[in-house]
């Protein structure tokens, strides 16, 4: 993942940066102290693969929204996440359609809310090889792109399993939430393409598989429920009261989720 920050205060362009690298280890940051100078590397041809920009409005001559047109410009798809002390600004970095605004000081927790709600988040990368989120519609990310099945129940097993938060599944506790009946012989079907689609994307080892059952194992998985079962202040302002919703038996977490909300 490619970040711009942009500020022409060498401290607040520092604590930017910071915050950013503590977000996103593993993110190629590209700072401008300079506003000329990142015009000037736009106009040579860059940018066009940048994910996110955070940038600070007043930046002497040329301000961060001139920035920003420029940059979208070449890439439509880009965050824009704009950083000032100044809320005036507010109505005009929206109707550049920003993803963001964060009010100086920066911190980490003010980047971390911005990078959980970008308007084009299929694009951001955790470091980890899988990015599920479950609030809402359950959808898998693999570098940035949706993760594809063979078939929608390999998908529905997968969510299940992260469901249950890294605890072993038996077989017959899948098969009565999956189909309320015995389908062990379909089962072994889907964990096996459950198996090679991780394979694919090199996140084989999120699928465990055990004597008693199966289970999925949490230090490849980046997921806005397991955050919100730690209490991260960023999952538990993305929890809006949905979980998983395609899926019935997901109910039952969602009432547990309501009462801790």
């Amino acid at each position: 993942m490619k970040v711009i920050a942009a500020d022409d205060e060498q401290l607040q362009l520092m604590l930017l940066e910071q915050s950013i690298k503590q977000a996103l280890p593993n993110a190629e940051i590209l700072s401008f102290p300079d506003p000329f100078k990142i015009m000037k590397w736009i106009d040579e041809g860059n940018g066009r693969d940048v994910d996110v920009a955070f940038l600070d409005i007043e930046m002497g001559a040329i301000s961060g929204m001139q920035v920003a047109k420029h940059l979208q410009s070449i890439n439509p798809k880009i965050n824009l996440v704009f950083v000032t002390g100044y809320t005036s600004y507010a109505p005009e970095a929206f109707s550049l359609r920003a993803s963001g605004y964060v009010a100086k000081p920066v911190t980490l927790e003010k980047v971390k809310v911005e990078l959980e709600n970008l308007r084009n988040v299929e694009q951001i990368s955790t470091g980890k090889p899988l990015t599920v989120k479950c609030f809402g519609t359950f959808t898998i990310f693999s570098n940035g792109e949706p993760l594809k099945f063979k078939r929608e129940k390999t998908k529905e097993l997968f969510a299940y399993l992260i469901d249950r938060n890294g605890a072993i599944c038996t077989p017959k506790a899948i098969c009565d939430a999956l189909w309320e009946e015995d389908k062990s012989d379909y089962l072994r079907q889907l964990t096996k393409d459950l198996k090679e689609t991780l394979k694919q994307v090199g996140a084989e080892g999120a699928f465990v598989k055990q004597f008693k059952g199966y289970a999925i194992d949490k230090k490849y998985i980046d997921c806005d429920y397991f955050d919100y079962l730690e209490n991260d202040p960023s999952a538990i302002r993305l929890f809006k009261g949905e979980y998983m919703s395609q899926y019935s038996w997901a109910e039952a977490t969602l009432a547990r989720l309501a009462k801790l909300d």
